[in-house]
């Protein structure tokens, strides 16, 4: 298993080394007459970049310093976001590429002596010439030529790439948009008929979104005037010590049924027990495998279940086992994966985030085979599992295909 692992690990490495490897090749060796300072700082930026990505990764896995986590933060993950789409850009650029490079010339037919044939009047007649068309052939690209293709390429692929990067930036800075969804219960009461839950995931306060951000979404979710909010799990990147203050404004938000909080998976990479410490103090109540009983319908939590390996991991017969079935139930859960074991405790709907809805395109391919949903409302079963988005982003403040998003889920009865 360590030995696959390893493996696996190599293969990745090399994988990245060959992506920044044809991207410097195309953007730098290619576009640059012979060695000279713009070759030399070239190359200096694609070693420079990974460098800087790999320590924002480990200096945040590792507990670093929380100003060097902010110091590497933004060059690091930018890069990696950068370098996805320099990389996609230049290999579209590839199709493009060979027209550019050859030109197709018809070269001048020679003439023929002109052959006289003499008509049955004495005359003499020139019979029309019967060769083929002169051949159109390829004319191989001077170097010259092939430079200025080159740039023209790469300038329009680097022009691509930020540009794609830039807008997915400036989607998660400037927070959030709200989306809307109806869920017909089957046990709802008519009296819970209307009743709405401000589903909230995947925040990621840490080195880059802070207290800015978090107060850009307390005042979004504030905004839709719930009835109560569920803040299913990673909220954080970092301990309390380091964030703390960027989730200070988490003690604003306001519902009429209350704030209710699940550990994610990035919880455990940050002291789960301390945050949850932490949320209660600021207003919120944690679920850890625990159920509430609400006017319509009962709400339960489960723990991530990344936190296994600490003991704490899901337990849905603590969460749900001895309650009421007559009873219409909503289980906040981090992740989709979970959404089998809620069927089989005869959960009605269950609240998700975790996948980003992919984050990076191409990115949602990969994370539509490892969720069961990928983003959205889809039926298990008597179970309907809605997956949000989430609010903010991991590693680079950049999504794109896959908008930010706060669900505001209404329960609509079949009563009603």
């Amino acid at each position: 298993m360590v030995i696959l692992f390893v493996l696996a690990g190599l293969a990745a490495l090399a994988a990245l080394a060959g992506m920044q490897w044809y991207a410097w090749r195309r953007l730098v060796r290619d576009t640059t007459a012979g060695p000279g300072f713009a070759r030399r700082a070239g190359a200096v930026v694609f070693v420079a970049g990974p460098l800087l990505m790999f320590a924002a990764v480990a200096s945040e896995r590792a507990g670093a310093p929380f100003w060097l986590q902010q110091v590497l933060a933004w060059p690091g993950f930018m890069w990696m976001a950068l370098s996805i789409y320099l990389v996609l850009a230049l290999l579209v650029g590839e199709l493009v590429r060979p027209f550019f490079l050859r030109r197709r010339t018809k070269p001048t037919p020679t003439e023929e002596p002109s052959t006289d044939v003499l008509s049955t009047e004495g005359h003499s007649t020139e019979e029309p010439p019967t060769e083929d068309p002169a051949p159109v052939r390829a004319e191989p690209a001077t170097p010259s030529r092939r430079l200025f293709v080159s740039r023209i390429v790469g300038g329009t692929a680097a022009a691509v790439a930020v540009g794609t990067v830039g807008h997915g930036t400036y989607g998660v800075l400037r927070g959030p948009r709200v989306k809307r969804v109806t869920v017909p219960l089957a046990k709802l009461p008519r009296g819970a008929h209307g009743f709405r839950i401000a589903v909230v995931s995947d925040i990621h306060l840490g080195p880059i979104l802070g207290r800015g951000f978090t107060q850009r979404v307390v005042d979004t979710i504030n905004g839709t005037q719930p009835d109560l909010i569920a803040v299913v799990g990673d909220l954080v990147d970092g301990s309390v010590e380091d964030l703390g203050p960027a989730a200070a404004p988490l003690a604003q938000l306001r519902a009429r049924h209350g704030t209710y909080f699940v550990t994610g998976n990035h919880e455990y990479f940050s002291g789960a027990e301390q945050w949850v410490d932490h949320v209660r103090e600021l207003g919120l109540r944690p679920l850890e495998n625990a159920r509430t009983e609400l006017p319509g319908f009962d709400l339960a939590g489960v723990d991530d279940v990344a936190g296994e390996s600490e003991g704490h991991g899901p337990d849905f017969a603590k969460a749900l086992g001895d309650r009421d079935r007559s009873r219409a139930s909503v289980l906040l859960a981090h992740q989709p994966v979970v959404i089998h074991d809620a069927v089989k405790h005869g959960v009605d709907l269950q609240l998700s985030g975790h996948t980003h809805g992919g984050q990076l395109w191409p990115g949602n391919f990969i994370a539509d085979l490892a969720n069961p949903t990928l983003a959205g409302l889809e039926r298990y079963g008597d179970t309907q599992l809605y997956v949000t988005r989430g609010a903010g982003a991991w590693g680079p403040p950049v999504r794109v295909g896959a908008p930010s998003d706060i669900t505001v889920v209404e329960l609509a009865s079949r009563q009603a």
